[in-house]
C-alpha cells in the first residue's frame, strides 16, 4: 500500500507532490482535531455520572467540541483544496509531457503501439488519475492515520481496549493486502479492456466510409460489440472479485468496533473499568468503524491507481530520438545519405543506399509496392534513425540538429492529409501560428485555394471537421500545399500530392504543387508520369535497395524496373483516354 502512495507521488513531480505531502500532514492535524471529540463527550460523561453539571463542565466540554469541529473543518478544507489541486495539476503536466515526449518518438513506435492504446492512456488513465486517484490515496491515508492517532490515545484512557483495537487494526490491514492481491488480478485486464474498447471506436468511426463502401457493418460492428461485452464483462468481474473482499474488510472492521463495545462491558461488569471510561470506549468504537470502512472502500482502487501511473509511464519511459544536438542553419540544403540501413522488427527495410540530392533540384523515388519508398523518405526526414550509415543536410550529420532546427528546414505534402478540429486559417498558419491574415490569404492564393475557402460560409473562419471530412481531397490537398507554403521551408518532401485527387482538381493542384515546389529541394515519392519524367534524377528502389538512377531519359534506354513502369503508366492513361 505505501508502496503505490510512494510511487503516485514520485509520478506528480516535485511541486504537486509537496501539496501532497503537505495535505497529509494537515490530516494527521486534523486527525488529532477529530480525536479531541472523545475527551469532548469524557467530560459531560463524568459530569453526568457525577451527577455535578455545572457551566465549567457544559462550557469545557463544548469549547473542546468546538475547538476539534472548527480544527478538522478547516484543516481538511485545505488539505482537500492541496489534493484537489494537486490532482488536476499533475494531469495537466502530464497530458502535455507524454504529448512532448511523442512529439520525439521514432515513427515505428506509433506502428507497433495502436492509436487506441495511446489515446486511452491519454484519456481513461490519465482522467482516472485524475478523479479517483488523488480521491482514493487520499482517503485510504486519512483513513488510516485517523485510526492509528486513536489507537495511540486509547492506550492513555485503557490498553487493554487499545490492545483489542491493534489487534482488530492489524487483521484488517492482512485483509486489505488480500484484496489489493485480488485487485491486481484483474486491474491489468481491466486496463487492457478499456484501450481494446477505445481502439475499436476509434477503428470503425476512422473507416466508416469502407465499412459502408464494403458491406462489413455486420463484421466491424461484431468486433465493436465484442470489445464492449469484453469491457463490460470484466468490469463485473472485477465487482464480483472485489466486493466479497471489501465486505470482509468491512465485517472486520464491526467485529472491532462489536468487540471493543463487549470488552468494555465485560471490565465494566467485572469493575476494572469505570463507566465513563466503558462509555468513552463504545463512542470510540464507532469512530474507529468510520474510519476504517473509508480506507478500506478506496484500498481496493490502489491497485488501479498503480496499474495507470505504469502505463502512463510507460510512454514516457520510451527512449526518444537523441534530440539533444545544435541549433544549425545550415549555408546549402543539400541531402545526402552514406550507406544507410534500416531494420524494422528484424525486417531488413534498407539495405546500404547511397544517393545525393543537390539544392535546388528535384528527386523522384519510385518503385514496387513495398520495396522501400516511404522508409527511404522517412529516413532522409529523419522520422527515424537510421541503424547503420549517415544521412546528412547541409554536410552535417542530421543526428547534430536538435529537431526544431532540423525540422525548420522541411515542408511535408502527405498523400493522406490530416487537418485539425479548427478553422481553415488556423490550419493553414499551423506552420506559423502568429502569421497575420494577409500571408494566409497569400498562401492560400498561391495554392489555388482561396476561391473555395472564399465560398464557404464563414470563409478562412470556417472550421473543419476532425481530419478534413467536411473537404473533399482535393481541397484538403491544396490546404495543405499552402500550409507547406507558409512554413517555406527549403526542403519539400511529397508524396504525389496529386495521386487521388479528382481530374477537375488536377490542374489546379499541379500548379499549386510547382508553385510550392520553385527554387526549393524536392524529394517526391512518385506515382504521375508527368512528375517522374520532369525530375531531375529518378531513384528505383527495390527491396531495400536502389536498382537504378538517373534521368528520365537514361533510365529508359535500360530494360528494368523504371522503363516497366513507365510502360504501365502510358497503358492506363491510354486506357482512360479511350474510356
Amino acid at each position: 500500500m505505501l508502496k503505490v502512495i510512494r510511487k503516485f507521488f514520485a509520478f506528480c513531480g516535485e511541486e504537486n507532490r509537496r501539496k501532497f505531502i503537505t495535505s497529509i500532514r494537515l490530516n494527521v492535524i486534523q486527525a488529532l482535531f477529530e480525536a479531541l471529540k472523545i475527551p469532548a463527550i469524557a467530560v459531560m460523561i463524568r459530569a453526568l455520572m457525577n451527577g455535578t453539571v455545572d457551566t465549567n463542565d457544559i462550557l469545557l466540554s463544548l469549547g473542546i467540541m468546538l475547538i476539534s469541529i472548527a480544527g478538522s473543518g478547516l484543516l481538511k478544507s485545505k488539505a482537500v483544496m492541496l489534493q484537489t489541486e494537486g490532482g488536476y495539476d499533475t494531469c495537466a503536466k502530464k497530458r502535455v509531457e507524454i504529448a512532448e515526449h511523442l512529439r520525439y518518438l521514432p515513427m515505428g513506435y506509433f506502428n507497433a503501439n495502436s492509436l487506441g492504446q495511446i489515446t486511452s492512456i491519454t484519456t481513461n488513465i490519465m482522467e482516472s488519475l485524475e478523479n479517483i486517484a488523488t480521491r482514493v490515496v487520499m482517503l485510504v491515508c486519512d483513513g488510516l492515520l485517523t485510526t492509528s492517532l486513536i489507537v495511540i490515545m486509547l492506550f492513555f484512557f485503557d490498553w487493554r481496549i487499545a490492545c483489542v483495537l491493534l489487534c482488530g487494526f492489524s487483521l484488517f490491514l492482512f485483509a486489505n493486502s488480500r484484496l489489493r492481491i485480488a485487485s491486481e488480478k484483474v486491474s491489468g485486464k481491466k486496463i487492457r479492456a478499456d484501450e481494446r474498447l477505445v481502439e475499436k471506436v476509434l477503428e470503425y468511426l476512422q473507416g466508416m466510409t469502407e465499412v459502408k463502401a464494403y458491406r462489413l457493418t455486420g463484421v466491424k460492428s461484431k468486433e465493436l460489440n465484442e470489445a464492449i461485452s469484453e469491457n463490460s464483462k470484466i468490469n463485473i468481474d472485477m465487482e464480483m472479485t472485489l466486493v466479497p473482499r471489501i465486505a470482509l474488510q468491512s465485517f472486520i472492521a464491526k467485529l472491532t468496533g462489536a468487540a471493543m463495545v463487549a470488552f468494555s462491558c465485560v471490565f465494566y461488569c467485572a469493575g476494572s473499568m469505570d463507566a465513563l471510561n466503558a462509555v468513552v470506549m463504545v463512542i470510540s468504537s464507532f469512530i474507529i468503524y468510520t474510519s476504517l470502512e473509508t480506507a478500506g472502500q478506496y484500498s481496493s482502487l490502489l491497485r488501479v491507481v498503480d496499474m495507470s501511473v505504469d502505463r502512463a509511464q510507460e510512454i514516457l519511459n520510451t527512449p526518444q530520438m537523441d534530440i539533444s544536438g545544435e541549433n544549425i542553419t545550415p549555408a546549402v540544403r543539400d541531402i545526402t545519405a552514406q550507406d544507410i540501413a534500416f531494420s524494422y522488427e528484424k525486417r531488413k527495410i534498407i539495405d546500404g543506399i547511397s544517393l545525393h540530392i543537390p539544392e535546388k533540384t528535384t528527386t523522384a523515388i519510385v518503385g514496387p509496392s513495398g520495396g522501400g519508398k516511404t522508409t527511404l523518405v522517412n529516413l532522409l526526414a529523419r522520422f527515424w534513425d537510421v541503424d547503420g550509415g549517415t544521412v546528412m543536410l547541409g554536410g552535417r550529420n542530421v543526428k547534430d540538429y536538435d529537431m526544431d532546427s532540423l525540422m525548420a528546414n522541411f515542408s511535408f505534402v502527405f498523400q493522406s492529409v490530416y487537418l485539425f478540429h479548427d478553422t481553415i486559417a488556423n490550419n493553414i498558419r499551423f506552420g506559423q501560428p502568429g502569421a497575420p491574415m494577409a500571408d494566409v490569404i497569400a498562401a492560400a492564393k498561391k495554392a489555388c485555394c482561396h476561391d473555395f475557402i472564399s465560398s464557404l460560409p464563414q470563409g478562412y473562419d470556417t472550421v473543419v471537421g476532425e481530419g478534413g471530412a467536411s473537404l473533399s481531397g482535393g481541397e484538403k490537398q491544396r490546404i495543405s500545399i499552402a500550409r507547406a507554403m507558409m512554413k517555406n521551408a527549403p526542403v519539400i518532401f511529397l508524396d504525389e500530392a496529386t495521386a487521388n485527387v479528382d481530374p477537375e482538381n488536377e490542374n489546379e493542384l499541379m500548379h499549386a504543387v510547382q508553385a510550392l515546389t520553385a527554387e526549393k529541394t524536392v524529394i517526391m515519392i512518385a506515382h504521375r508520369l508527368k512528375t517522374v519524367e520532369r525530375a531531375d534524377q529518378i531513384i528505383v528502389v527495390d527491396h531495400g535497395k536502389i536498382v537504378q538512377q538517373g534521368t528520365h531519359a537514361e533510365l529508359m534506354e535500360q530494360d528494368g524496373i523504371y522503363r516497366n513502369f513507365i510502360g504501365e503508366r502510358r497503358e492506363a492513361a491510354s486506357w482512360k483516354v479511350h474510356k
